[in-house]
Parts: C-alpha cells; sequence; structure tokens
C-alpha cells in the first residue's frame, strides 16, 4: 500500500475521514447516546416491554430460517452453475441477480398479490386455515428472496476460479458425491461460505421495505426490530425507538466484526498458500 507524499493527496485522506466521520461514526454515537439519555433504568424497561421482546424474537426467528434457506439454496446454484455447462446458464446466472435489481417494496407488493387473501391463491390457502400474508409466514417468504444471491454470488467466482481437478481427481479414486463436496469442495469454500452468511445475516436483519409491505405492522404480531423503530418514533416514543435501533446497531457492529474475521482469516490462507514451495518433479 503506497503512502500519501503530497498535499492533495493528503486532502483526499483526510476528506474522506472527515466524510466517514460524519457519515458513519456521528449517527452511530447518536443512536447510542439517545437510547441512554433516560439512563439505564429506562434501557432496561424500554428491554422489557412486551413488543420490544416480541420484535426481537421474530427478527431472531427470522433471520435464523433464513440462513440455512440460503446457505443450501446458494452451495446448490453455485455447484449448478460453475460445475455444469448446460442451455440456460446464463439466463440461471441472471436471474440471481432479481433480488439486487429489484425493489424490495416492490418485491413486497409481488408477494402480496400473488399470496393475499384477494388472490386466487391466497384464498385457497385461507380456506384451508393458512395465512402468509400479514403474518410470519411471509415475512419469511420476502426476506429470504430478498438475501437470496448473496451466498451464491460469492461462491460462484471462487469456484470457478478454483475449477473442478481436485474434484475429479477425488472421484476417479472412488469417493462418493457427498464425501468429494465434505473432503475436497467444502474446504476449499469454508471461509467464503461464512463470509456469505454474515453477510446474508446482516440483509436479513435490518430488511424494512419488503416485510413492511407483507407484515400489516401489527404490534406484538407482525413487527421486526426495523419495522419497529419506525412504529416507535411515529407513535413519538423516542426513547424506546433509539433502544430499538440500538439493537440494530449493536447487530451490526457484532455482524461487521465477524465479516472482518473472515475477511482476514481468507487474507492469511491466501498468503499462505501463495507462499507455500512449489513441489519438486518426481523422475
Amino acid at each position: 500500500m503506497k503512502t500519501p507524499r503530497h498535499a492533495h493527496q493528503w486532502a483526499l485522506v483526510a476528506l474522506g475521514g472527515l466524510l466517514a466521520v460524519l457519515l458513519l461514526i456521528v449517527p452511530l454515537v447518536l443512536i447510542f447516546t439517545q437510547a441512554l439519555q433516560g439512563g439505564w433504568q429506562l434501557l432496561a424497561q424500554n428491554l422489557s416491554e412486551d413488543f420490544m421482546r416480541h420484535a426481537i424474537w421474530l427478527t431472531v426467528i427470522t433471520t435464523l430460517a433464513t440462513v440455512p434457506i440460503n446457505l443450501v439454496f446458494g452451495i446448490l446454484l453455485a455447484w449448478c452453475v460453475s460445475r455444469y455447462d448446460f442451455r440456460g446458464r446464463k439466463l440461471l446466472m441472471t436471474l440471481i441477480d432479481i433480488p439486487y435489481a429489484t425493489s424490495p417494496v416492490v418485491a413486497g407488493l409481488c408477494y402480496l398479490v400473488v399470496y393475499g387473501a384477494e388472490s386466487r391463491v391466497g384464498a385457497w390457502l385461507g380456506s384451508h386455515d393458512v395465512q402468509l400474508m400479514f403474518a410470519w409466514p411471509g415475512i419469511l417468504m420476502v426476506t429470504v428472496f430478498i438475501t437470496s444471491p448473496y451466498v451464491a454470488r460469492i461462491l460462484i467466482p471462487l469456484m470457478q476460479a478454483q475449477g473442478a481437478d481436485e474434484e475429479y481427481a477425488a472421484m476417479t479414486l472412488g469417493a462418493t458425491g457427498w464425501q468429494v463436496f465434505r473432503r475436497v469442495t467444502l474446504p476449499n469454500i469454508k471461509w467464503a461460505l461464512l463470509y456469505g452468511v454474515v453477510v446474508t445475516n446482516a440483509r436479513a436483519v435490518g430488511e424494512f421495505g419488503a416485510v413492511s409491505v407483507v407484515s400489516g405492522t401489527i404490534m406484538n404480531q407482525t413487527l421486526t426490530l426495523p419495522l419497529l423503530v419506525e412504529q416507535l418514533n411515529n407513535d413519538y416514543k423516542t426513547a424506546a425507538a433509539f433502544t430499538a435501533a440500538a439493537l440494530l446497531a449493536c447487530m451490526a457492529l457484532v455482524t461487521l466484526v465477524a465479516k472482518r474475521i473472515m475477511e482476514r482469516r481468507q487474507q492469511v490462507r491466501d498468503e499462505r498458500t501463495a507462499n507455500l514451495p512449489m513441489e519438486a518433479p518426481r523422475h
């Protein structure tokens, strides 16, 4: 990494640092300051409220269900795209990016139109006492949709770069498909996979737009932490709103630390691999 030597370079560094402080650090400090403004007793009281505990529970449950679903989906999709050449492969890779290009609000509206009570599918589900929209299943559905590309998009370029030579060699030695994945593929992608899990987790925790459309924002039923922040702020419950925001900020910081650890371990692994001496040819 090059060290700045000229005045204009130092000016750019200072400008970047100033913007980071104003746009990132100051709002974060403000959230925790406002959450603690009423003292620890008020903070504990806000955390013990039924609506707060329910929002935390719903957010955690949704995230815990979303991550494994997209973990399996991302691995299967990355394996399919990177290991097989078939007609429609490019179209499939394009479809992976639909959640990136689609507004979360539009995605939530699409789910509401398809699975809402006024649709044919929703009416049929309602006749069987199954409710998806304005309930936790709808929240889970849109969260899975919004976060579906992350694991796949992280794994696909890595698996394409690594190639399949080691896997083919293991198969020629008699390994089964599961043994090849567990002993060859998984060790090669584990850090990227964990990184994808961290990113998916962060996106699932903070999802607002799509969830707000399909949840109905029902207190103590369908309010996740992001929705609760808005609801409390609209009700002029500022201290409780900043308490919920502080919880989200804590989750984000934990995710950021985990993300940094994953990046660091992957960097160390790459450096060790690059520094390994080449094996001399055998005669």
